[in-house]
């Protein structure tokens, strides 16, 4: 089993800035990828950014010039730097960790990171 253990989210005023963080333990054996989906109220969980072992990153496109996704391999840590934020990035935060092929399971989730941006 894998843990992902996530820390960072919080309240900050709109055009504000936060760190997310999200470590994994446990028996990775292996790094696919590392990212950041999220879910507002009423509305599907959606990719927010992701992170290759070799650290190429992919955004959404709602996120792309305000957050910065990174990782730390050795640590086997990914964090996301969010800066200009707006109300709509309202949401919970969720830590992903893809294994890839063939390892069962092969993803695993994060508990979950409340960020709210509100005045």
């Amino acid at each position: 089993q894998v843990q992902l253990v996530e820390s960072g989210g919080g309240l900050v005023q709109p055009g504000g800035s936060l760190r997310l963080s999200c470590a994994a333990s446990g028996s990775i054996f292996s790094i696919n990828y590392m990212g950041w989906y999220r879910q507002a109220p009423g509305k599907e969980r959606e990719l927010v950014a992701t992170i290759t072992r070799a650290g190429v990153p992919n955004y959404a496109d709602s996120v792309k010039g305000r957050f910065i996704i990174s990782r730390d391999n050795d640590k086997n840590t990914v964090y996301l730097q969010m800066n200009s934020l707006k109300p709509e990035d309202t949401a919970v935060y969720y830590c992903n960790l893809d294994r890839g092929f063939p390892f069962l399971p092969r993803e695993y989730w994060g508990q979950g990171n409340q960020v709210t941006v509100s005045s």
